[in-house]
């Protein structure tokens, strides 16, 4: 399995970005399709954002489409999500994932290896 530590979140207004890092260690980062996924106080964890290991293929779920980015540095080590026009709905903790010769899911089931978690706290 690979170790995953995300980075990133913060507390802010209802508009602002955030731009969330995850950093990989363990096995060869470029074989893993990697995923964001968010969990709000109360609810289930639920798919935000993929991408394919080559980062040719993106997925997202509806509501932040056209306002999340997901990108992957694999010399890095390091996927990314850009959230701009942040609203009080995106609040939670957003864990990234790994999913070992895959190509990018929005199934929790998919992915092997998990994060730690950042919250994310967006004020209205």
């Amino acid at each position: 399995q690979v170790q995953l530590v995300e980075s990133g979140g913060g507390v802010v207004q209802a508009g602002a970005s955030l731009r969330l890092s995850c950093v990989a260690s363990g096995r060869t980062f470029s074989r893993y399709a990697m995923g964001w996924f968010r969990q709000a106080a109360g609810k289930q964890r639920e798919f935000v954002a993929a991408i394919s290991w080559s980062g040719g293929r993106t997925y997202y779920t509806d509501s932040v489409k056209g306002r999340f980015t997901i990108s992957r540095d694999n010399a890095k080590n390091t996927v990314f999500l850009q959230m701009n026009s942040l609203k009080p709905a995106d609040m939670g903790v957003y864990y990234c994932a790994a999913d070992d010769g895959g190509l990018g899911s929005s199934y929790a089931r998919s992915y092997e290896s998990w994060g730690q978690g950042t919250q994310v706290t967006v004020s209205s």
